[in-house]
């Protein structure tokens, strides 16, 4: 059983600025925790080991913060799928997503789990992992992986529950699955000495407990939709729509996941010392995203579930009100980095002052994508929840090839004393991804129009 489709979780009705705080706020404090437990396994692994550690837990968590993201990409078509149906109250149709959803991301789980345990050399061998932390690296990568199925199991649940139109109750598993990974982060990192292996151990144990709390919770529930066994039965045109939506964001998210890879690479080439601040940095700005990922998934929540009720006006005025949001928090955020970068640095190494220096010039400029991320960000959530996640996929992937990349490379090639203009490549690529969506919105705008035009001319 599952959540209700009455009144309490609806986005089609009432005041549009309430409903978008009202699925927001949630899904922003959960990822907001997830990330936080993220920051508080290198924080912790930085308290008790040196900087081989470090950078082992800041390489290995942006594997597996790429391969989260995809997922979380592909179930962006389950939540615009359910987001679809509750908006024009079919129950059946809901209950056949959430059950083709378990069975698709079910098979992916099983072949991603297998495929990422035999390349775990490969990836430490492509980012151009310090010698000093391959071994590290290693153990992170394969706990990590052997955790992939809970990774998948609950990010497609909170897709699901997204869907619907809550977003309180993933916010509660992961507020308190992250209790259990900071405890156990102590536990194994600084009782037990385990590095960089136990900060894994302790991320594992907390998804596994974030997901049975879902599943208990669902099972509880007494809902108006209930999936039965035949919904578990692969429909061709239900994974067609989940994939349709799904692949392209994941893609998009993937490719913006590479690049930042590819960058670490780059980084990882110039030594330990680089290495490392790039890698603090990364995190921060992972967790300055939650803002802009929060408005991506409201957006597309919110204007997906008012398409299946013809309430398109609702959708362009919920893009509206999170451009405006996002890119207010990312003014405030750029300002504040200025002043106080080396001190957010400083946060995750101990008894290291170039690490320190170079992270705050990279985080000085790096911390300008905030603004520029945010419109695209906002753009790509309304284009998902029209079926035009191509549009997303294409922006991101003309920005990381003739922007984020070179510029990230070429930078560090002449101006290898500092960070600061290597920071710059992710804000260049941003605002012409901005240009680029706009371009597209005006496209989707225009075309809508047209067809409205021709459609009451034939009625007449």
């Amino acid at each position: 059983m599952v959540s209700t489709m009455g009144d309490e979780n609806s986005l089609t009705q009432g005041n549009l600025l309430h409903a978008m705080v009202r699925f927001s706020v949630p899904y922003f404090i959960a990822s907001f925790l997830q990330t936080f437990y993220g920051m508080a396994d290198l924080f912790i692994t930085g308290q008790f080991n040196g900087t081989a550690q470090v950078t082992a837990v800041s390489i290995g968590s942006q594997v597996m913060h790429m391969f989260t993201v995809i997922v979380v990409g592909l179930a962006m078509g389950t939540t615009v799928a359910i987001g679809y149906a509750v908006g024009a109250r079919e129950q059946r149709k809901v209950a056949l997503t959430i059950g083709n959803s378990v069975t698709l991301f079910t098979a992916i789980a099983v072949i991603s789990t297998g495929g990422l345990l035999l390349n775990i050399s490969n990836f430490l061998t492509l980012l151009k992992t310090p010698a000093e932390s391959v071994d590290a690296a290693y153990r992170y990568l394969f706990v990590c992986f052997i955790g992939v199925p809970f990774i998948v199991a609950y990010n497609v649940i909170s897709s699901i529950y997204r869907g619907l139109g809550d977003t309180k109750h993933p916010m509660i598993f992961v507020g308190i699955s992250g209790i259990f990974n900071i405890g156990l982060d102590y536990l194994f990192v600084g009782a037990f000495h385990l590095g960089a292996a136990g900060a894994a151990i302790a991320t594992v144990t907390a998804q596994v407990v974030s997901v049975l709390m879902a599943l208990i919770f669902m099972r509880k529930m007494n809902g108006d939709i209930k999936v039965s066994p035949r919904d578990l039965r692969p429909q061709s045109n239900t994974a067609r729509q989940l994939l349709r939506v799904g692949t392209p964001i994941a893609c998009q998210d993937g490719l913006i996941q590479v690049s930042f890879l590819v960058i670490t690479m780059i980084a990882n080439m110039r030594g330990l010392e680089v290495a490392t601040a790039v890698g603090i940095v990364e995190k921060v700005i992972s967790f300055l995203f939650l803002v802009p990922s929060a408005m991506l998934s409201t957006i597309s929540a919110l204007t997906a579930q008012n398409i299946g009720a013809g309430l398109h006006i609702k959708g362009q005025k919920t893009l509206r009100y999170g451009i405006i949001l996002c890119v207010g928090f990312g003014v405030m955020v750029s300002i504040v980095c200025q002043f106080i970068a080396p001190q957010i640095v400083s946060l995750f190494v101990k008894g290291e002052p170039q690490v320190v220096s170079y992270g705050g010039q990279y985080l000085r400029s790096y911390c300008l994508d905030c603004v520029f991320a945010g419109i695209h960000f906002c753009f790509s959530g309304y284009f998902s929840a029209y079926g035009k996640s191509l549009y997303s996929f294409a922006h991101n992937i003309i920005s990381i090839l003739l922007i984020r990349i070179p510029v990230a490379y070429i930078t560090s090639l002449l101006f290898p004393e500092t960070l600061f203009p290597m920071g710059l490549a992710a804000p260049m690529g941003s605002l012409l991804s901005a240009f680029i969506c706009i371009f597209f919105y005006q496209l989707l705008i225009r075309k809508a129009a047209i067809q409205n035009h021709l459609a009451e001319r034939y009625a007449h």
